[in-house]
């Protein structure tokens, strides 16, 4: 068998061991003699000797494992830290142990309170037992959603998320603590909400914050199981915008219309009416105010209206009325008497 011995460049002849014979190469052949040795030369550049690739192979391990590592240590120590107040660290069950088992048993103790907190099933209960007297319990209770009723998320290219404030927020929110006990509920998250409703609410009208973990997830919608707030349901509402959110007690929902971002929009000073009014006339069961109320397209518009021909009735009443018998009746109403003239 002869060796192949290349001479200059390709277009010289080709030479082999032993008996010398000179041939000229094709084009096609040139191409592939010229391919073949782009490959030989290839592979020498990409070969490393043994040595070389255990070293390698040692430093990839090496920076995995030290991740690895530093990961753990950094679970042991935000997880199995103890608890802190303005003194320091609050002594607990594993204080007397030695420093990193304290930590260890710690991070454990931590992983099986998560563990069995997603194990086991939502808690009957979303808010505390009514306060007993002397304290003061406010009659009715206000389930409130953040999201396009008290404020309209906004996105913009220059600011990212931001949340416009509905107009008359601060105003709604002082008004209806009087009289009502005002929750969150909501199916937005947490982190989103928490922050949104510690700048809407300075002044702590809103008395509980239920996020998306207290919802129940129905057939891919967050839904409100009122069963579950331990409150009276017939002194319960539900402002929404969306009627779906609580498939289970519809006659408890005041659906609104969805708030768009509009500067113009004056629902909730007729939202603060229309909830004051229930309250003054102490009604015993709101379902049935809220189920004449569902049949609107825009209940807050049928309450204006509603309101608007109860004061023209009340109005032609008055005047058909004697003197003294007017004065009374003025006052029942709480109309001012300081400036009428009464013929």
């Amino acid at each position: 068998m002869h060796k192949i011995v290349w001479f200059g460049t390709l277009n010289k002849s080709i030479g082999y061991i032993g008996k010398k014979k000179t041939c000229l190469l094709s084009p096609c052949e040139k191409i592939c003699l010229n391919s073949a040795r782009k490959t030989v030369q290839r592979c020498d550049k990409n070969y490393s000797p043994p040595k070389l690739r255990r070293i390698k192979n040692f430093y990839t391990y090496s920076v995995v494992l030290g991740s690895l590592f530093s990961i753990v240590m950094w679970a042991i120590y935000k997880l199995g830290k103890p608890e802190e107040d303005h003194r320091g660290p609050i002594e607990d069950e594993f204080s007397q142990l030695p420093w990193f088992r304290q930590y260890i048993m710690r991070m454990w103790h931590t992983l099986q309170y998560y563990e069995k907190m997603m194990e086991e099933p939502q808690m009957a209960r979303l808010l505390p037992n009514v306060v007993p007297p002397p304290y003061i319990q406010p009659p009715y209770s206000l389930v409130l959603e953040i999201k396009d009723v008290l404020v309209h998320p906004d996105w913009t290219y220059q600011t990212g998320w931001r949340f416009k404030k509905r107009p008359g927020v601060d105003y709604f929110l002082q008004q209806c603590s009087r009289n009502f006990e005002i929750v969150i509920y909501t199916s937005e998250q947490g982190m989103t909400a928490f922050p949104l409703l510690d700048a809407l609410d300075p002044y702590g009208y809103i008395k509980y914050r239920l996020v998306r973990g207290a919802t129940d997830l129905v057939e891919g919608q967050h839904t409100k199981n009122l069963d579950y707030l331990n409150r009276d349901l017939s002194r319960v509402i539900v402002v929404d915008c969306d009627p779906y959110t609580t498939p289970l007690h519809p006659d408890n929902s005041l659906v609104l219309t969805k708030w768009l971002g509009n500067d113009d929009d004056v629902q909730l000073f007729d939202l603060t009416a229309f909830l004051q009014l229930i309250a003054e006339h102490q009604v015993n069961d709101v379902r049935e105010v809220l189920r004449y109320y569902r049949q609107f397209e825009d209940p807050m518009e049928q309450f204006k209206d509603n309101q608007r021909r109860l004061q023209e009735q009340s109005q032609e009443s008055i005047q058909n009325l004697p003197t003294s018998e007017r004065q009374w009746n003025l006052t029942l109403l709480g109309r001012s008497l300081r400036g009428s003239s009464i013929k």
